[in-house]
């Protein structure tokens, strides 16, 4: 994955040779280009997507922009030396590897050097030294053939995540997510398995290559990146995180909120599956990607940012909507076919203002107390209409 001993111009030559294989230029053929025809093709992560001619000629841009971004870490790689993000010995330095780094990786992770820097950069790889070596293989080992609530679920769930991947949606990929899915259920049962990890667990074994590490990068997801209980049985941190976004979407797009709260639109009807699925269902799978090179350095804030940007890019068609379904197909129709993640990321840092981390922290608190109150009464309702049931 990284250069050795190799000379810089070497690497350089090595890389670019890397890049142009790994990222090849899409080139519909010219009946399709005249017609400006629906086209299919598979993005970098074996995923078949649809699009115009207008959506290939804008993944294209990407891809050029990709490579240009790999040519800047691999003279970081050259100039500073293998894992020059980690350099922490003096403060200074770290402190200006720091702005150059998160510059970076807003710009996007080269997808050759992902793997390794988000799993030293989330803190996967330091959770993985606090245990043996045999973690991983002894849990899964021990957990085969166990059969529970979320084993089941997990079963139900596999041929449903991404089917027609060109590995996923085979006997091997299954077996992959499988063990990784009922590896985590059994290492945290607080958490067990909730629905929406499926795909998360999926596209960190399409870009960790292995099993054991992106088992890893779902634990440090879950333990430490994201909010807590975001994945337990009542999903509270979802239904805080939902509060949350709704004061944020109030204070950013007012116009936006004051509309959809005329029309009583309920935004976790889209943001439900963002924050669950962490987009990896809602958005095309490389700009995905763009959206977790920042979660894993920044943290869960990111994700509220997007969201926002989402919104936001769309402001004039949502204030002509009338309907809920409207909102819905508004929101659809952009997510769908936001192939170039500057576009988006553009707008989510640097059009909608700061969003600090300590004031997101502080609103999730004033929100928890009228979330655990809300579920305690759904709880009662449930239990007494049972209760009437048996009568």
């Amino acid at each position: 994955m990284y250069g050795g001993g190799s000379s810089g111009t070497q690497s350089k030559r090595d890389m670019a040779i890397e890049y142009q294989a790994q990222i090849p230029i899409l080139r519909p053929s010219i009946h399709a280009r005249r017609a400006n025809m629906t086209v299919k093709f598979q993005d970098l992560y074996g995923f078949t997507v649809e699009g115009n001619v207008d959506d290939v000629n804008v993944l294209n841009d990407v891809r050029e922009k990709v490579r240009e971004q790999g040519k800047v870490w691999w003279d970081l790689e050259c100039s500073k030396g293998p894992n020059w993000y980690l350099e922490d010995t003096h403060v200074f330095s770290s402190f200006m590897n720091g702005i150059t780094l998160k510059r970076l990786i807003r710009k996007g992770i080269p997808p050759n050097l992902r793997p390794n820097v988000w799993f030293f950069l989330s803190g996967a790889a330091k959770k993985k030294s606090t245990v043996p070596d045999s973690y991983y293989r002894d849990l899964t080992s021990a957990v085969e053939d166990k059969i529970t609530p979320a084993t089941k679920q997990i079963d139900h769930d596999l041929p449903r995540t991404f089917p027609g991947h060109s590995w996923l949606d085979t006997p091997e990929g299954h077996a992959a997510l499988r063990r990784v899915l009922v590896g985590y259920s059994f290492r945290d049962s607080d958490v067990g398995y909730c629905q929406g990890l499926n795909y998360v667990a999926a596209l960190l074994l399409l870009v960790m290559k292995t099993e054991e590490d992106a088992f890893w990068m779902l634990a440090v997801l879950l333990e430490n990146v994201l909010v807590n209980d975001c994945y337990t049985s009542n999903l509270s941190g979802c239904h805080v995180e939902q509060r949350v976004f709704k004061d944020l979407l109030t204070k950013k797009c007012p116009r936006i909120a004051a509309h959809l709260e005329a029309m009583d639109f309920d935004v976790s009807l889209v943001c439900t599956e963002w924050f669950l699925c962490l987009y990896s269902k809602s958005l095309p799978s490389e700009t995905t990607m763009r959206i977790w090179d920042v979660l894993f350095y920044e943290g869960a804030k990111v994700l509220f940012n997007v969201a926002l940007a989402v919104f936001k890019m769309n402001e004039e068609d949502l204030l002509r909507a009338h309907h809920v379904g409207d909102v819905i197909n508004v929101i659809q129709r952009t997510t769908h076919h936001l192939f170039d993640p500057d576009e988006l990321l553009t707008v989510a840092f640097e059009k909608l203002g700061f969003m600090i981390t300590t004031n997101i922290s502080k609103q999730r608190k004033k929100q928890e107390p009228a979330v655990m109150a809300e579920l305690d009464q759904r709880v009662r309702r449930l239990n007494s209409l049972n209760g009437d049931d048996k009568q």
